[in-house]
Formats: C-alpha cells, sequence, structure tokens
C-alpha cells in the first residue's frame, strides 16, 4: 500500500470507484457492442461463422497474452504510463476495425485491440491494494464491479442501434470515441499511485523470476482457476449470443439487451452483497456462499433444459442468478491472490487476468463452437466449468486453510 495513499485521491470514494470501472469496462465493452453486429459484419465482408468466431478468439487470447505483461510494467515503470498507453494502442486499433475491408483485417485488428484493453482492467486492481487497506479494498472492487455492470447492459443496445442507423463501422467508430474519452479522462484525473520507493527493477531476469515465484505457487495458480474458470460458466453464453438467443430463444438483435440486463443485474447484485458483508463475513463464507448458488442454479438449469424446450420465460434467470453467485465471491479471491506476493500485486494481477482470459480464448476458440447449437451442451459445459473452479478452491481449503482466515484478521486491522 502507498504509504501517501491517503493524499492520493480527495474527491469522494465513489468517484474513483467510477473511474476505475470505466477502466474495466473497455474490455467488456469492445465484445459486447458488436455482437449483435456478427450477422451484418459476416453478410459484408463473405465472412463464415467460424470466422466470425475468430474474431472473438483473436481479441481474447490477444488480451490473454498482453496481461501478462501490463501488471509487470505498472510494477517497474508506475500505473499510470501503462494505462495510457495502453489506451491509445486500443483507439488506434479500434480505427483499424472500423476501416477493416476483409474478414482478416478484421481479425487482426481485433487481436490489436485485445492486445491493449487489458491494460485498464489490470492495473485498476492493482491501483485499489496501493491505496486501500483490505476491509476497504474489498468494499471499492466491489462498487467496482457494480458499476462497471452497466457497460455491458447498454453495450448490446448501443450495438443494435448502430447497426441498424450506422451500419457495423459506427460500431468501432464508437469504441474509437470512447478511448479518446478514456484517455483523457485518465490523463487528467487518474494519480500515480504506486510509491517510487516500491517499484521494482525492470530486467528480463527479474521479470522471469517474478513470473516463475507466482507461476509454480499451487496456491497462486488453484485461486486463479477457483475465479476465472466459473467466469465461463457464464460468459460462455455470452460468447454464443447470437446463436443462443437468436436461434434457441428467437429473439432479435435488438432484443439481446434483455439477456445482457439480466446478467449484468446479477453482477451487480452479488458484488453489492460481497461489499456489503465486507469485514462482517470471512472470506471463506463468502465464497462457499458463492459457489454454492452457482451449484445449485447451474444444475437446476441443467435439468430443465433436458425436461423442456428453451424459452425466453425462463432460460434466462438461471445465468443472471449464476452471475450473482459469481459476482459473490470473486472480490475476495481477487484480494487474495493480490496478497498472496504483495510486492508483486501488478504481476499478480496480470498473471490472475491471464489465466482467465486464456480459458475465455479456448472457451471462445473451441467450446463455444461445439455447444453453442444445443441448449442442453451449453447448461453442461456451464456446469462442468463452474466445477473446475469449485475443485480448485476445495482443494485450496483443504491443503492451506490459512489462506481465508488470514484475509480474515487483515479485514480486522
Amino acid at each position: 500500500m502507498n504509504p501517501e495513499a491517503q493524499t492520493l485521491w480527495r474527491a469522494p470514494q465513489w468517484a474513483f470507484s467510477i473511474l476505475l470501472a470505466l477502466l474495466g469496462m473497455l474490455g467488456p465493452f469492445s465484445i459486447d457492442t458488436y455482437i449483435p453486429a456478427f450477422a451484418g459484419i459476416s453478410q459484408s465482408l463473405g465472412a463464415t461463422p467460424l470466422q466470425m468466431q475468430q474474431t472473438l478468439s483473436a481479441y481474447l487470447f490477444g488480451f490473454a497474452f498482453m496481461a501478462l505483461f501490463h501488471g509487470s510494467f505498472s510494477d517497474s515503470f508506475g500505473r499510470r504510463p501503462v494505462v495510457l498507453w495502453g489506451l491509445a494502442a486500443f483507439t488506434i486499433a479500434s480505427i483499424g476495425c472500423a476501416l477493416a475491408q476483409s474478414i482478416g483485417q478484421l481479425i487482426f485488428f481485433r487481436a490489436m485491440q485485445g492486445l491493449s484493453t487489458g491494460a485498464g482492467i489490470v492495473v485498476s486492481r492493482a491501483v485499489i491494494r496501493d491505496v486501500f487497506p483490505p476491509s476497504q479494498a474489498q468494499k471499492v472492487m466491489s462498487q467496482v464491479t457494480i458499476f462497471f455492470g452497466v457497460a455491458p447492459a447498454i453495450a448490446p443496445m448501443v450495438g443494435g442501434w448502430l447497426l441498424v442507423h450506422a451500419s457495423w463501422h459506427g460500431i468501432f467508430w464508437f469504441l474509437t470515441g470512447v478511448g479518446v474519452f478514456l484517455w483523457m479522462a485518465n490523463y487528467f484525473l487518474l494519480p500515480e499511485t504506486l510509491h517510487v520507493s516500491q517499484r521494482q527493477q525492470f530486467h528480463i531476469k527479474n521479470l522471469m523470476a517474478g513470473y516463475w515465484k507466482l507461476g509454480s505457487d499451487p496456491r497462486f495458480v488453484l485461486l486463479a482457476l477457483a475465479s476465472g474458470i466459473p467466469f465461463n460458466g457464464m460468459f460462455l453464453y455470452v460468447l454464443s449470443a447470437p446463436v443462443f438467443l437468436g436461434e434457441h430463444l428467437g429473439l432479435q438483435p435488438q432484443q439481446f439487451f434483455w439477456f445482457f440486463v439480466l446478467t449484468i443485474s446479477g453482477i451487480m447484485g452479488g458484488a453489492f452483497v460481497s461489499g456489503r458483508v465486507a469485514g462482517k463475513t470471512s472470506p471463506k463464507q463468502q465464497i462457499r456462499n458463492g459457489f454454492l448458488i452457482m451449484l445449485i442454479i447451474g444444475l437446476l438449469n441443467l435439468a430443465a433444459n433436458l425436461a423442456f424446450k428453451a424459452h425466453v420465460s425462463w432460460a434466462l434467470f438461471p445465468i443472471a442468478i449464476f452471475a450473482f453467485g459469481w459476482a459473490m465471491m470473486v472480490p475476495v479471491v481477487t484480494l487474495l491472490v493480490l496478497d498472496l506476493h504483495p510486492d508483486r500485486r501488478g504481476m499478480a494481477s496480470s498473471l490472475q487476468m491471464f489465466v482467465g482470459s486464456t480459458a475465455n480464448g479456448l472457451v471462445a476458440g473451441v467450446v463455444s463452437p461445439l455447444v453453442m447449437h444445443s441448449t442442453v451442451a451449453l447448461a453442461s459445459a456451464s456446469v462442468l466449468m463452474m466445477c473446475l473452479g469449485l475443485c480448485s478452491w476445495v482443494f485450496i481449503r483443504r491443503r492451506w486453510p490459512e489462506i481465508g482466515q488470514k484475509a480474515l484478521s487483515l479485514i480486522h486491522i
């Protein structure tokens, strides 16, 4: 934590949360705005459904790869420069997407977007821990998740409107404008939160040693899996939205927002509960409750899809409740990850994001195309990914029971 933390931000805490949430929202905004335009882009560029799915995979794998470095760079050069350079690169990549004349060009610039987008969300997590002690950090993390949840809720509506009134190119011109706005906002408002005395020297050998230290720590790997893999139980439906919503549920692209509104409401509700119980309920209890909700609703969703044909009147609600359970536990898990190695919080945030984003990319490129054409297969894959995260947490609980307890003692400082 920065020894001068109290002097870094003098405005209300909620304003700081909004600023950080705006950074974090760029990732989902870059996905959710153009999903309603899949059919239009495919027709315009003569792309196959597989190629359109590759525009998602390229973005996610680019995001995952560069996530390895954003946090490490910020540990050495400071938080502000990494955020500002990342936003500048995202803006240029968005211009490339808007001007793309072939599916190959679009895939390339989507990958460039992914390489740059992660700077905001990765570094913002480290910024929170730079400025706030553990109990307050959990509350701020929850506030960021709540504000952050607004973006995916409105992104499909924005994308659908732009598709109708300005073609799919307009979606990427809009993202270009978002990039410019965020660069200016952070240039003028975001303080440098990493104290000079806490910066790590940037040497490749030192960098590799840090990656090895974290990557060879089974506690770190299992906690990253416990937060990143269950997310895909929900994200799978987002990636499969054109087929799930359009073909299975019979919704028009302009109606996709109902799915996102419900899902994001679940995320915001879970994050709100997490913030309210911060310092009152043990981290282990919060994580257990989150997994219990995801397990129960995941199995009920699978049973319903086995018994009935999916219908819009009920098929969206299990995903929203699943999102609620995930959002209840993920702020706690994230803080546990960051506090395992306090001297490498930027790198820890990077590696956690890398694990989750790699899983996202695999789900987008491999799992989603295999299961999207069956609601039973979608529900089964969702439960399976939740169970992988649950197994990771159960193993941690049995092997290192002190992990959650240590965070609890810190929370009461």
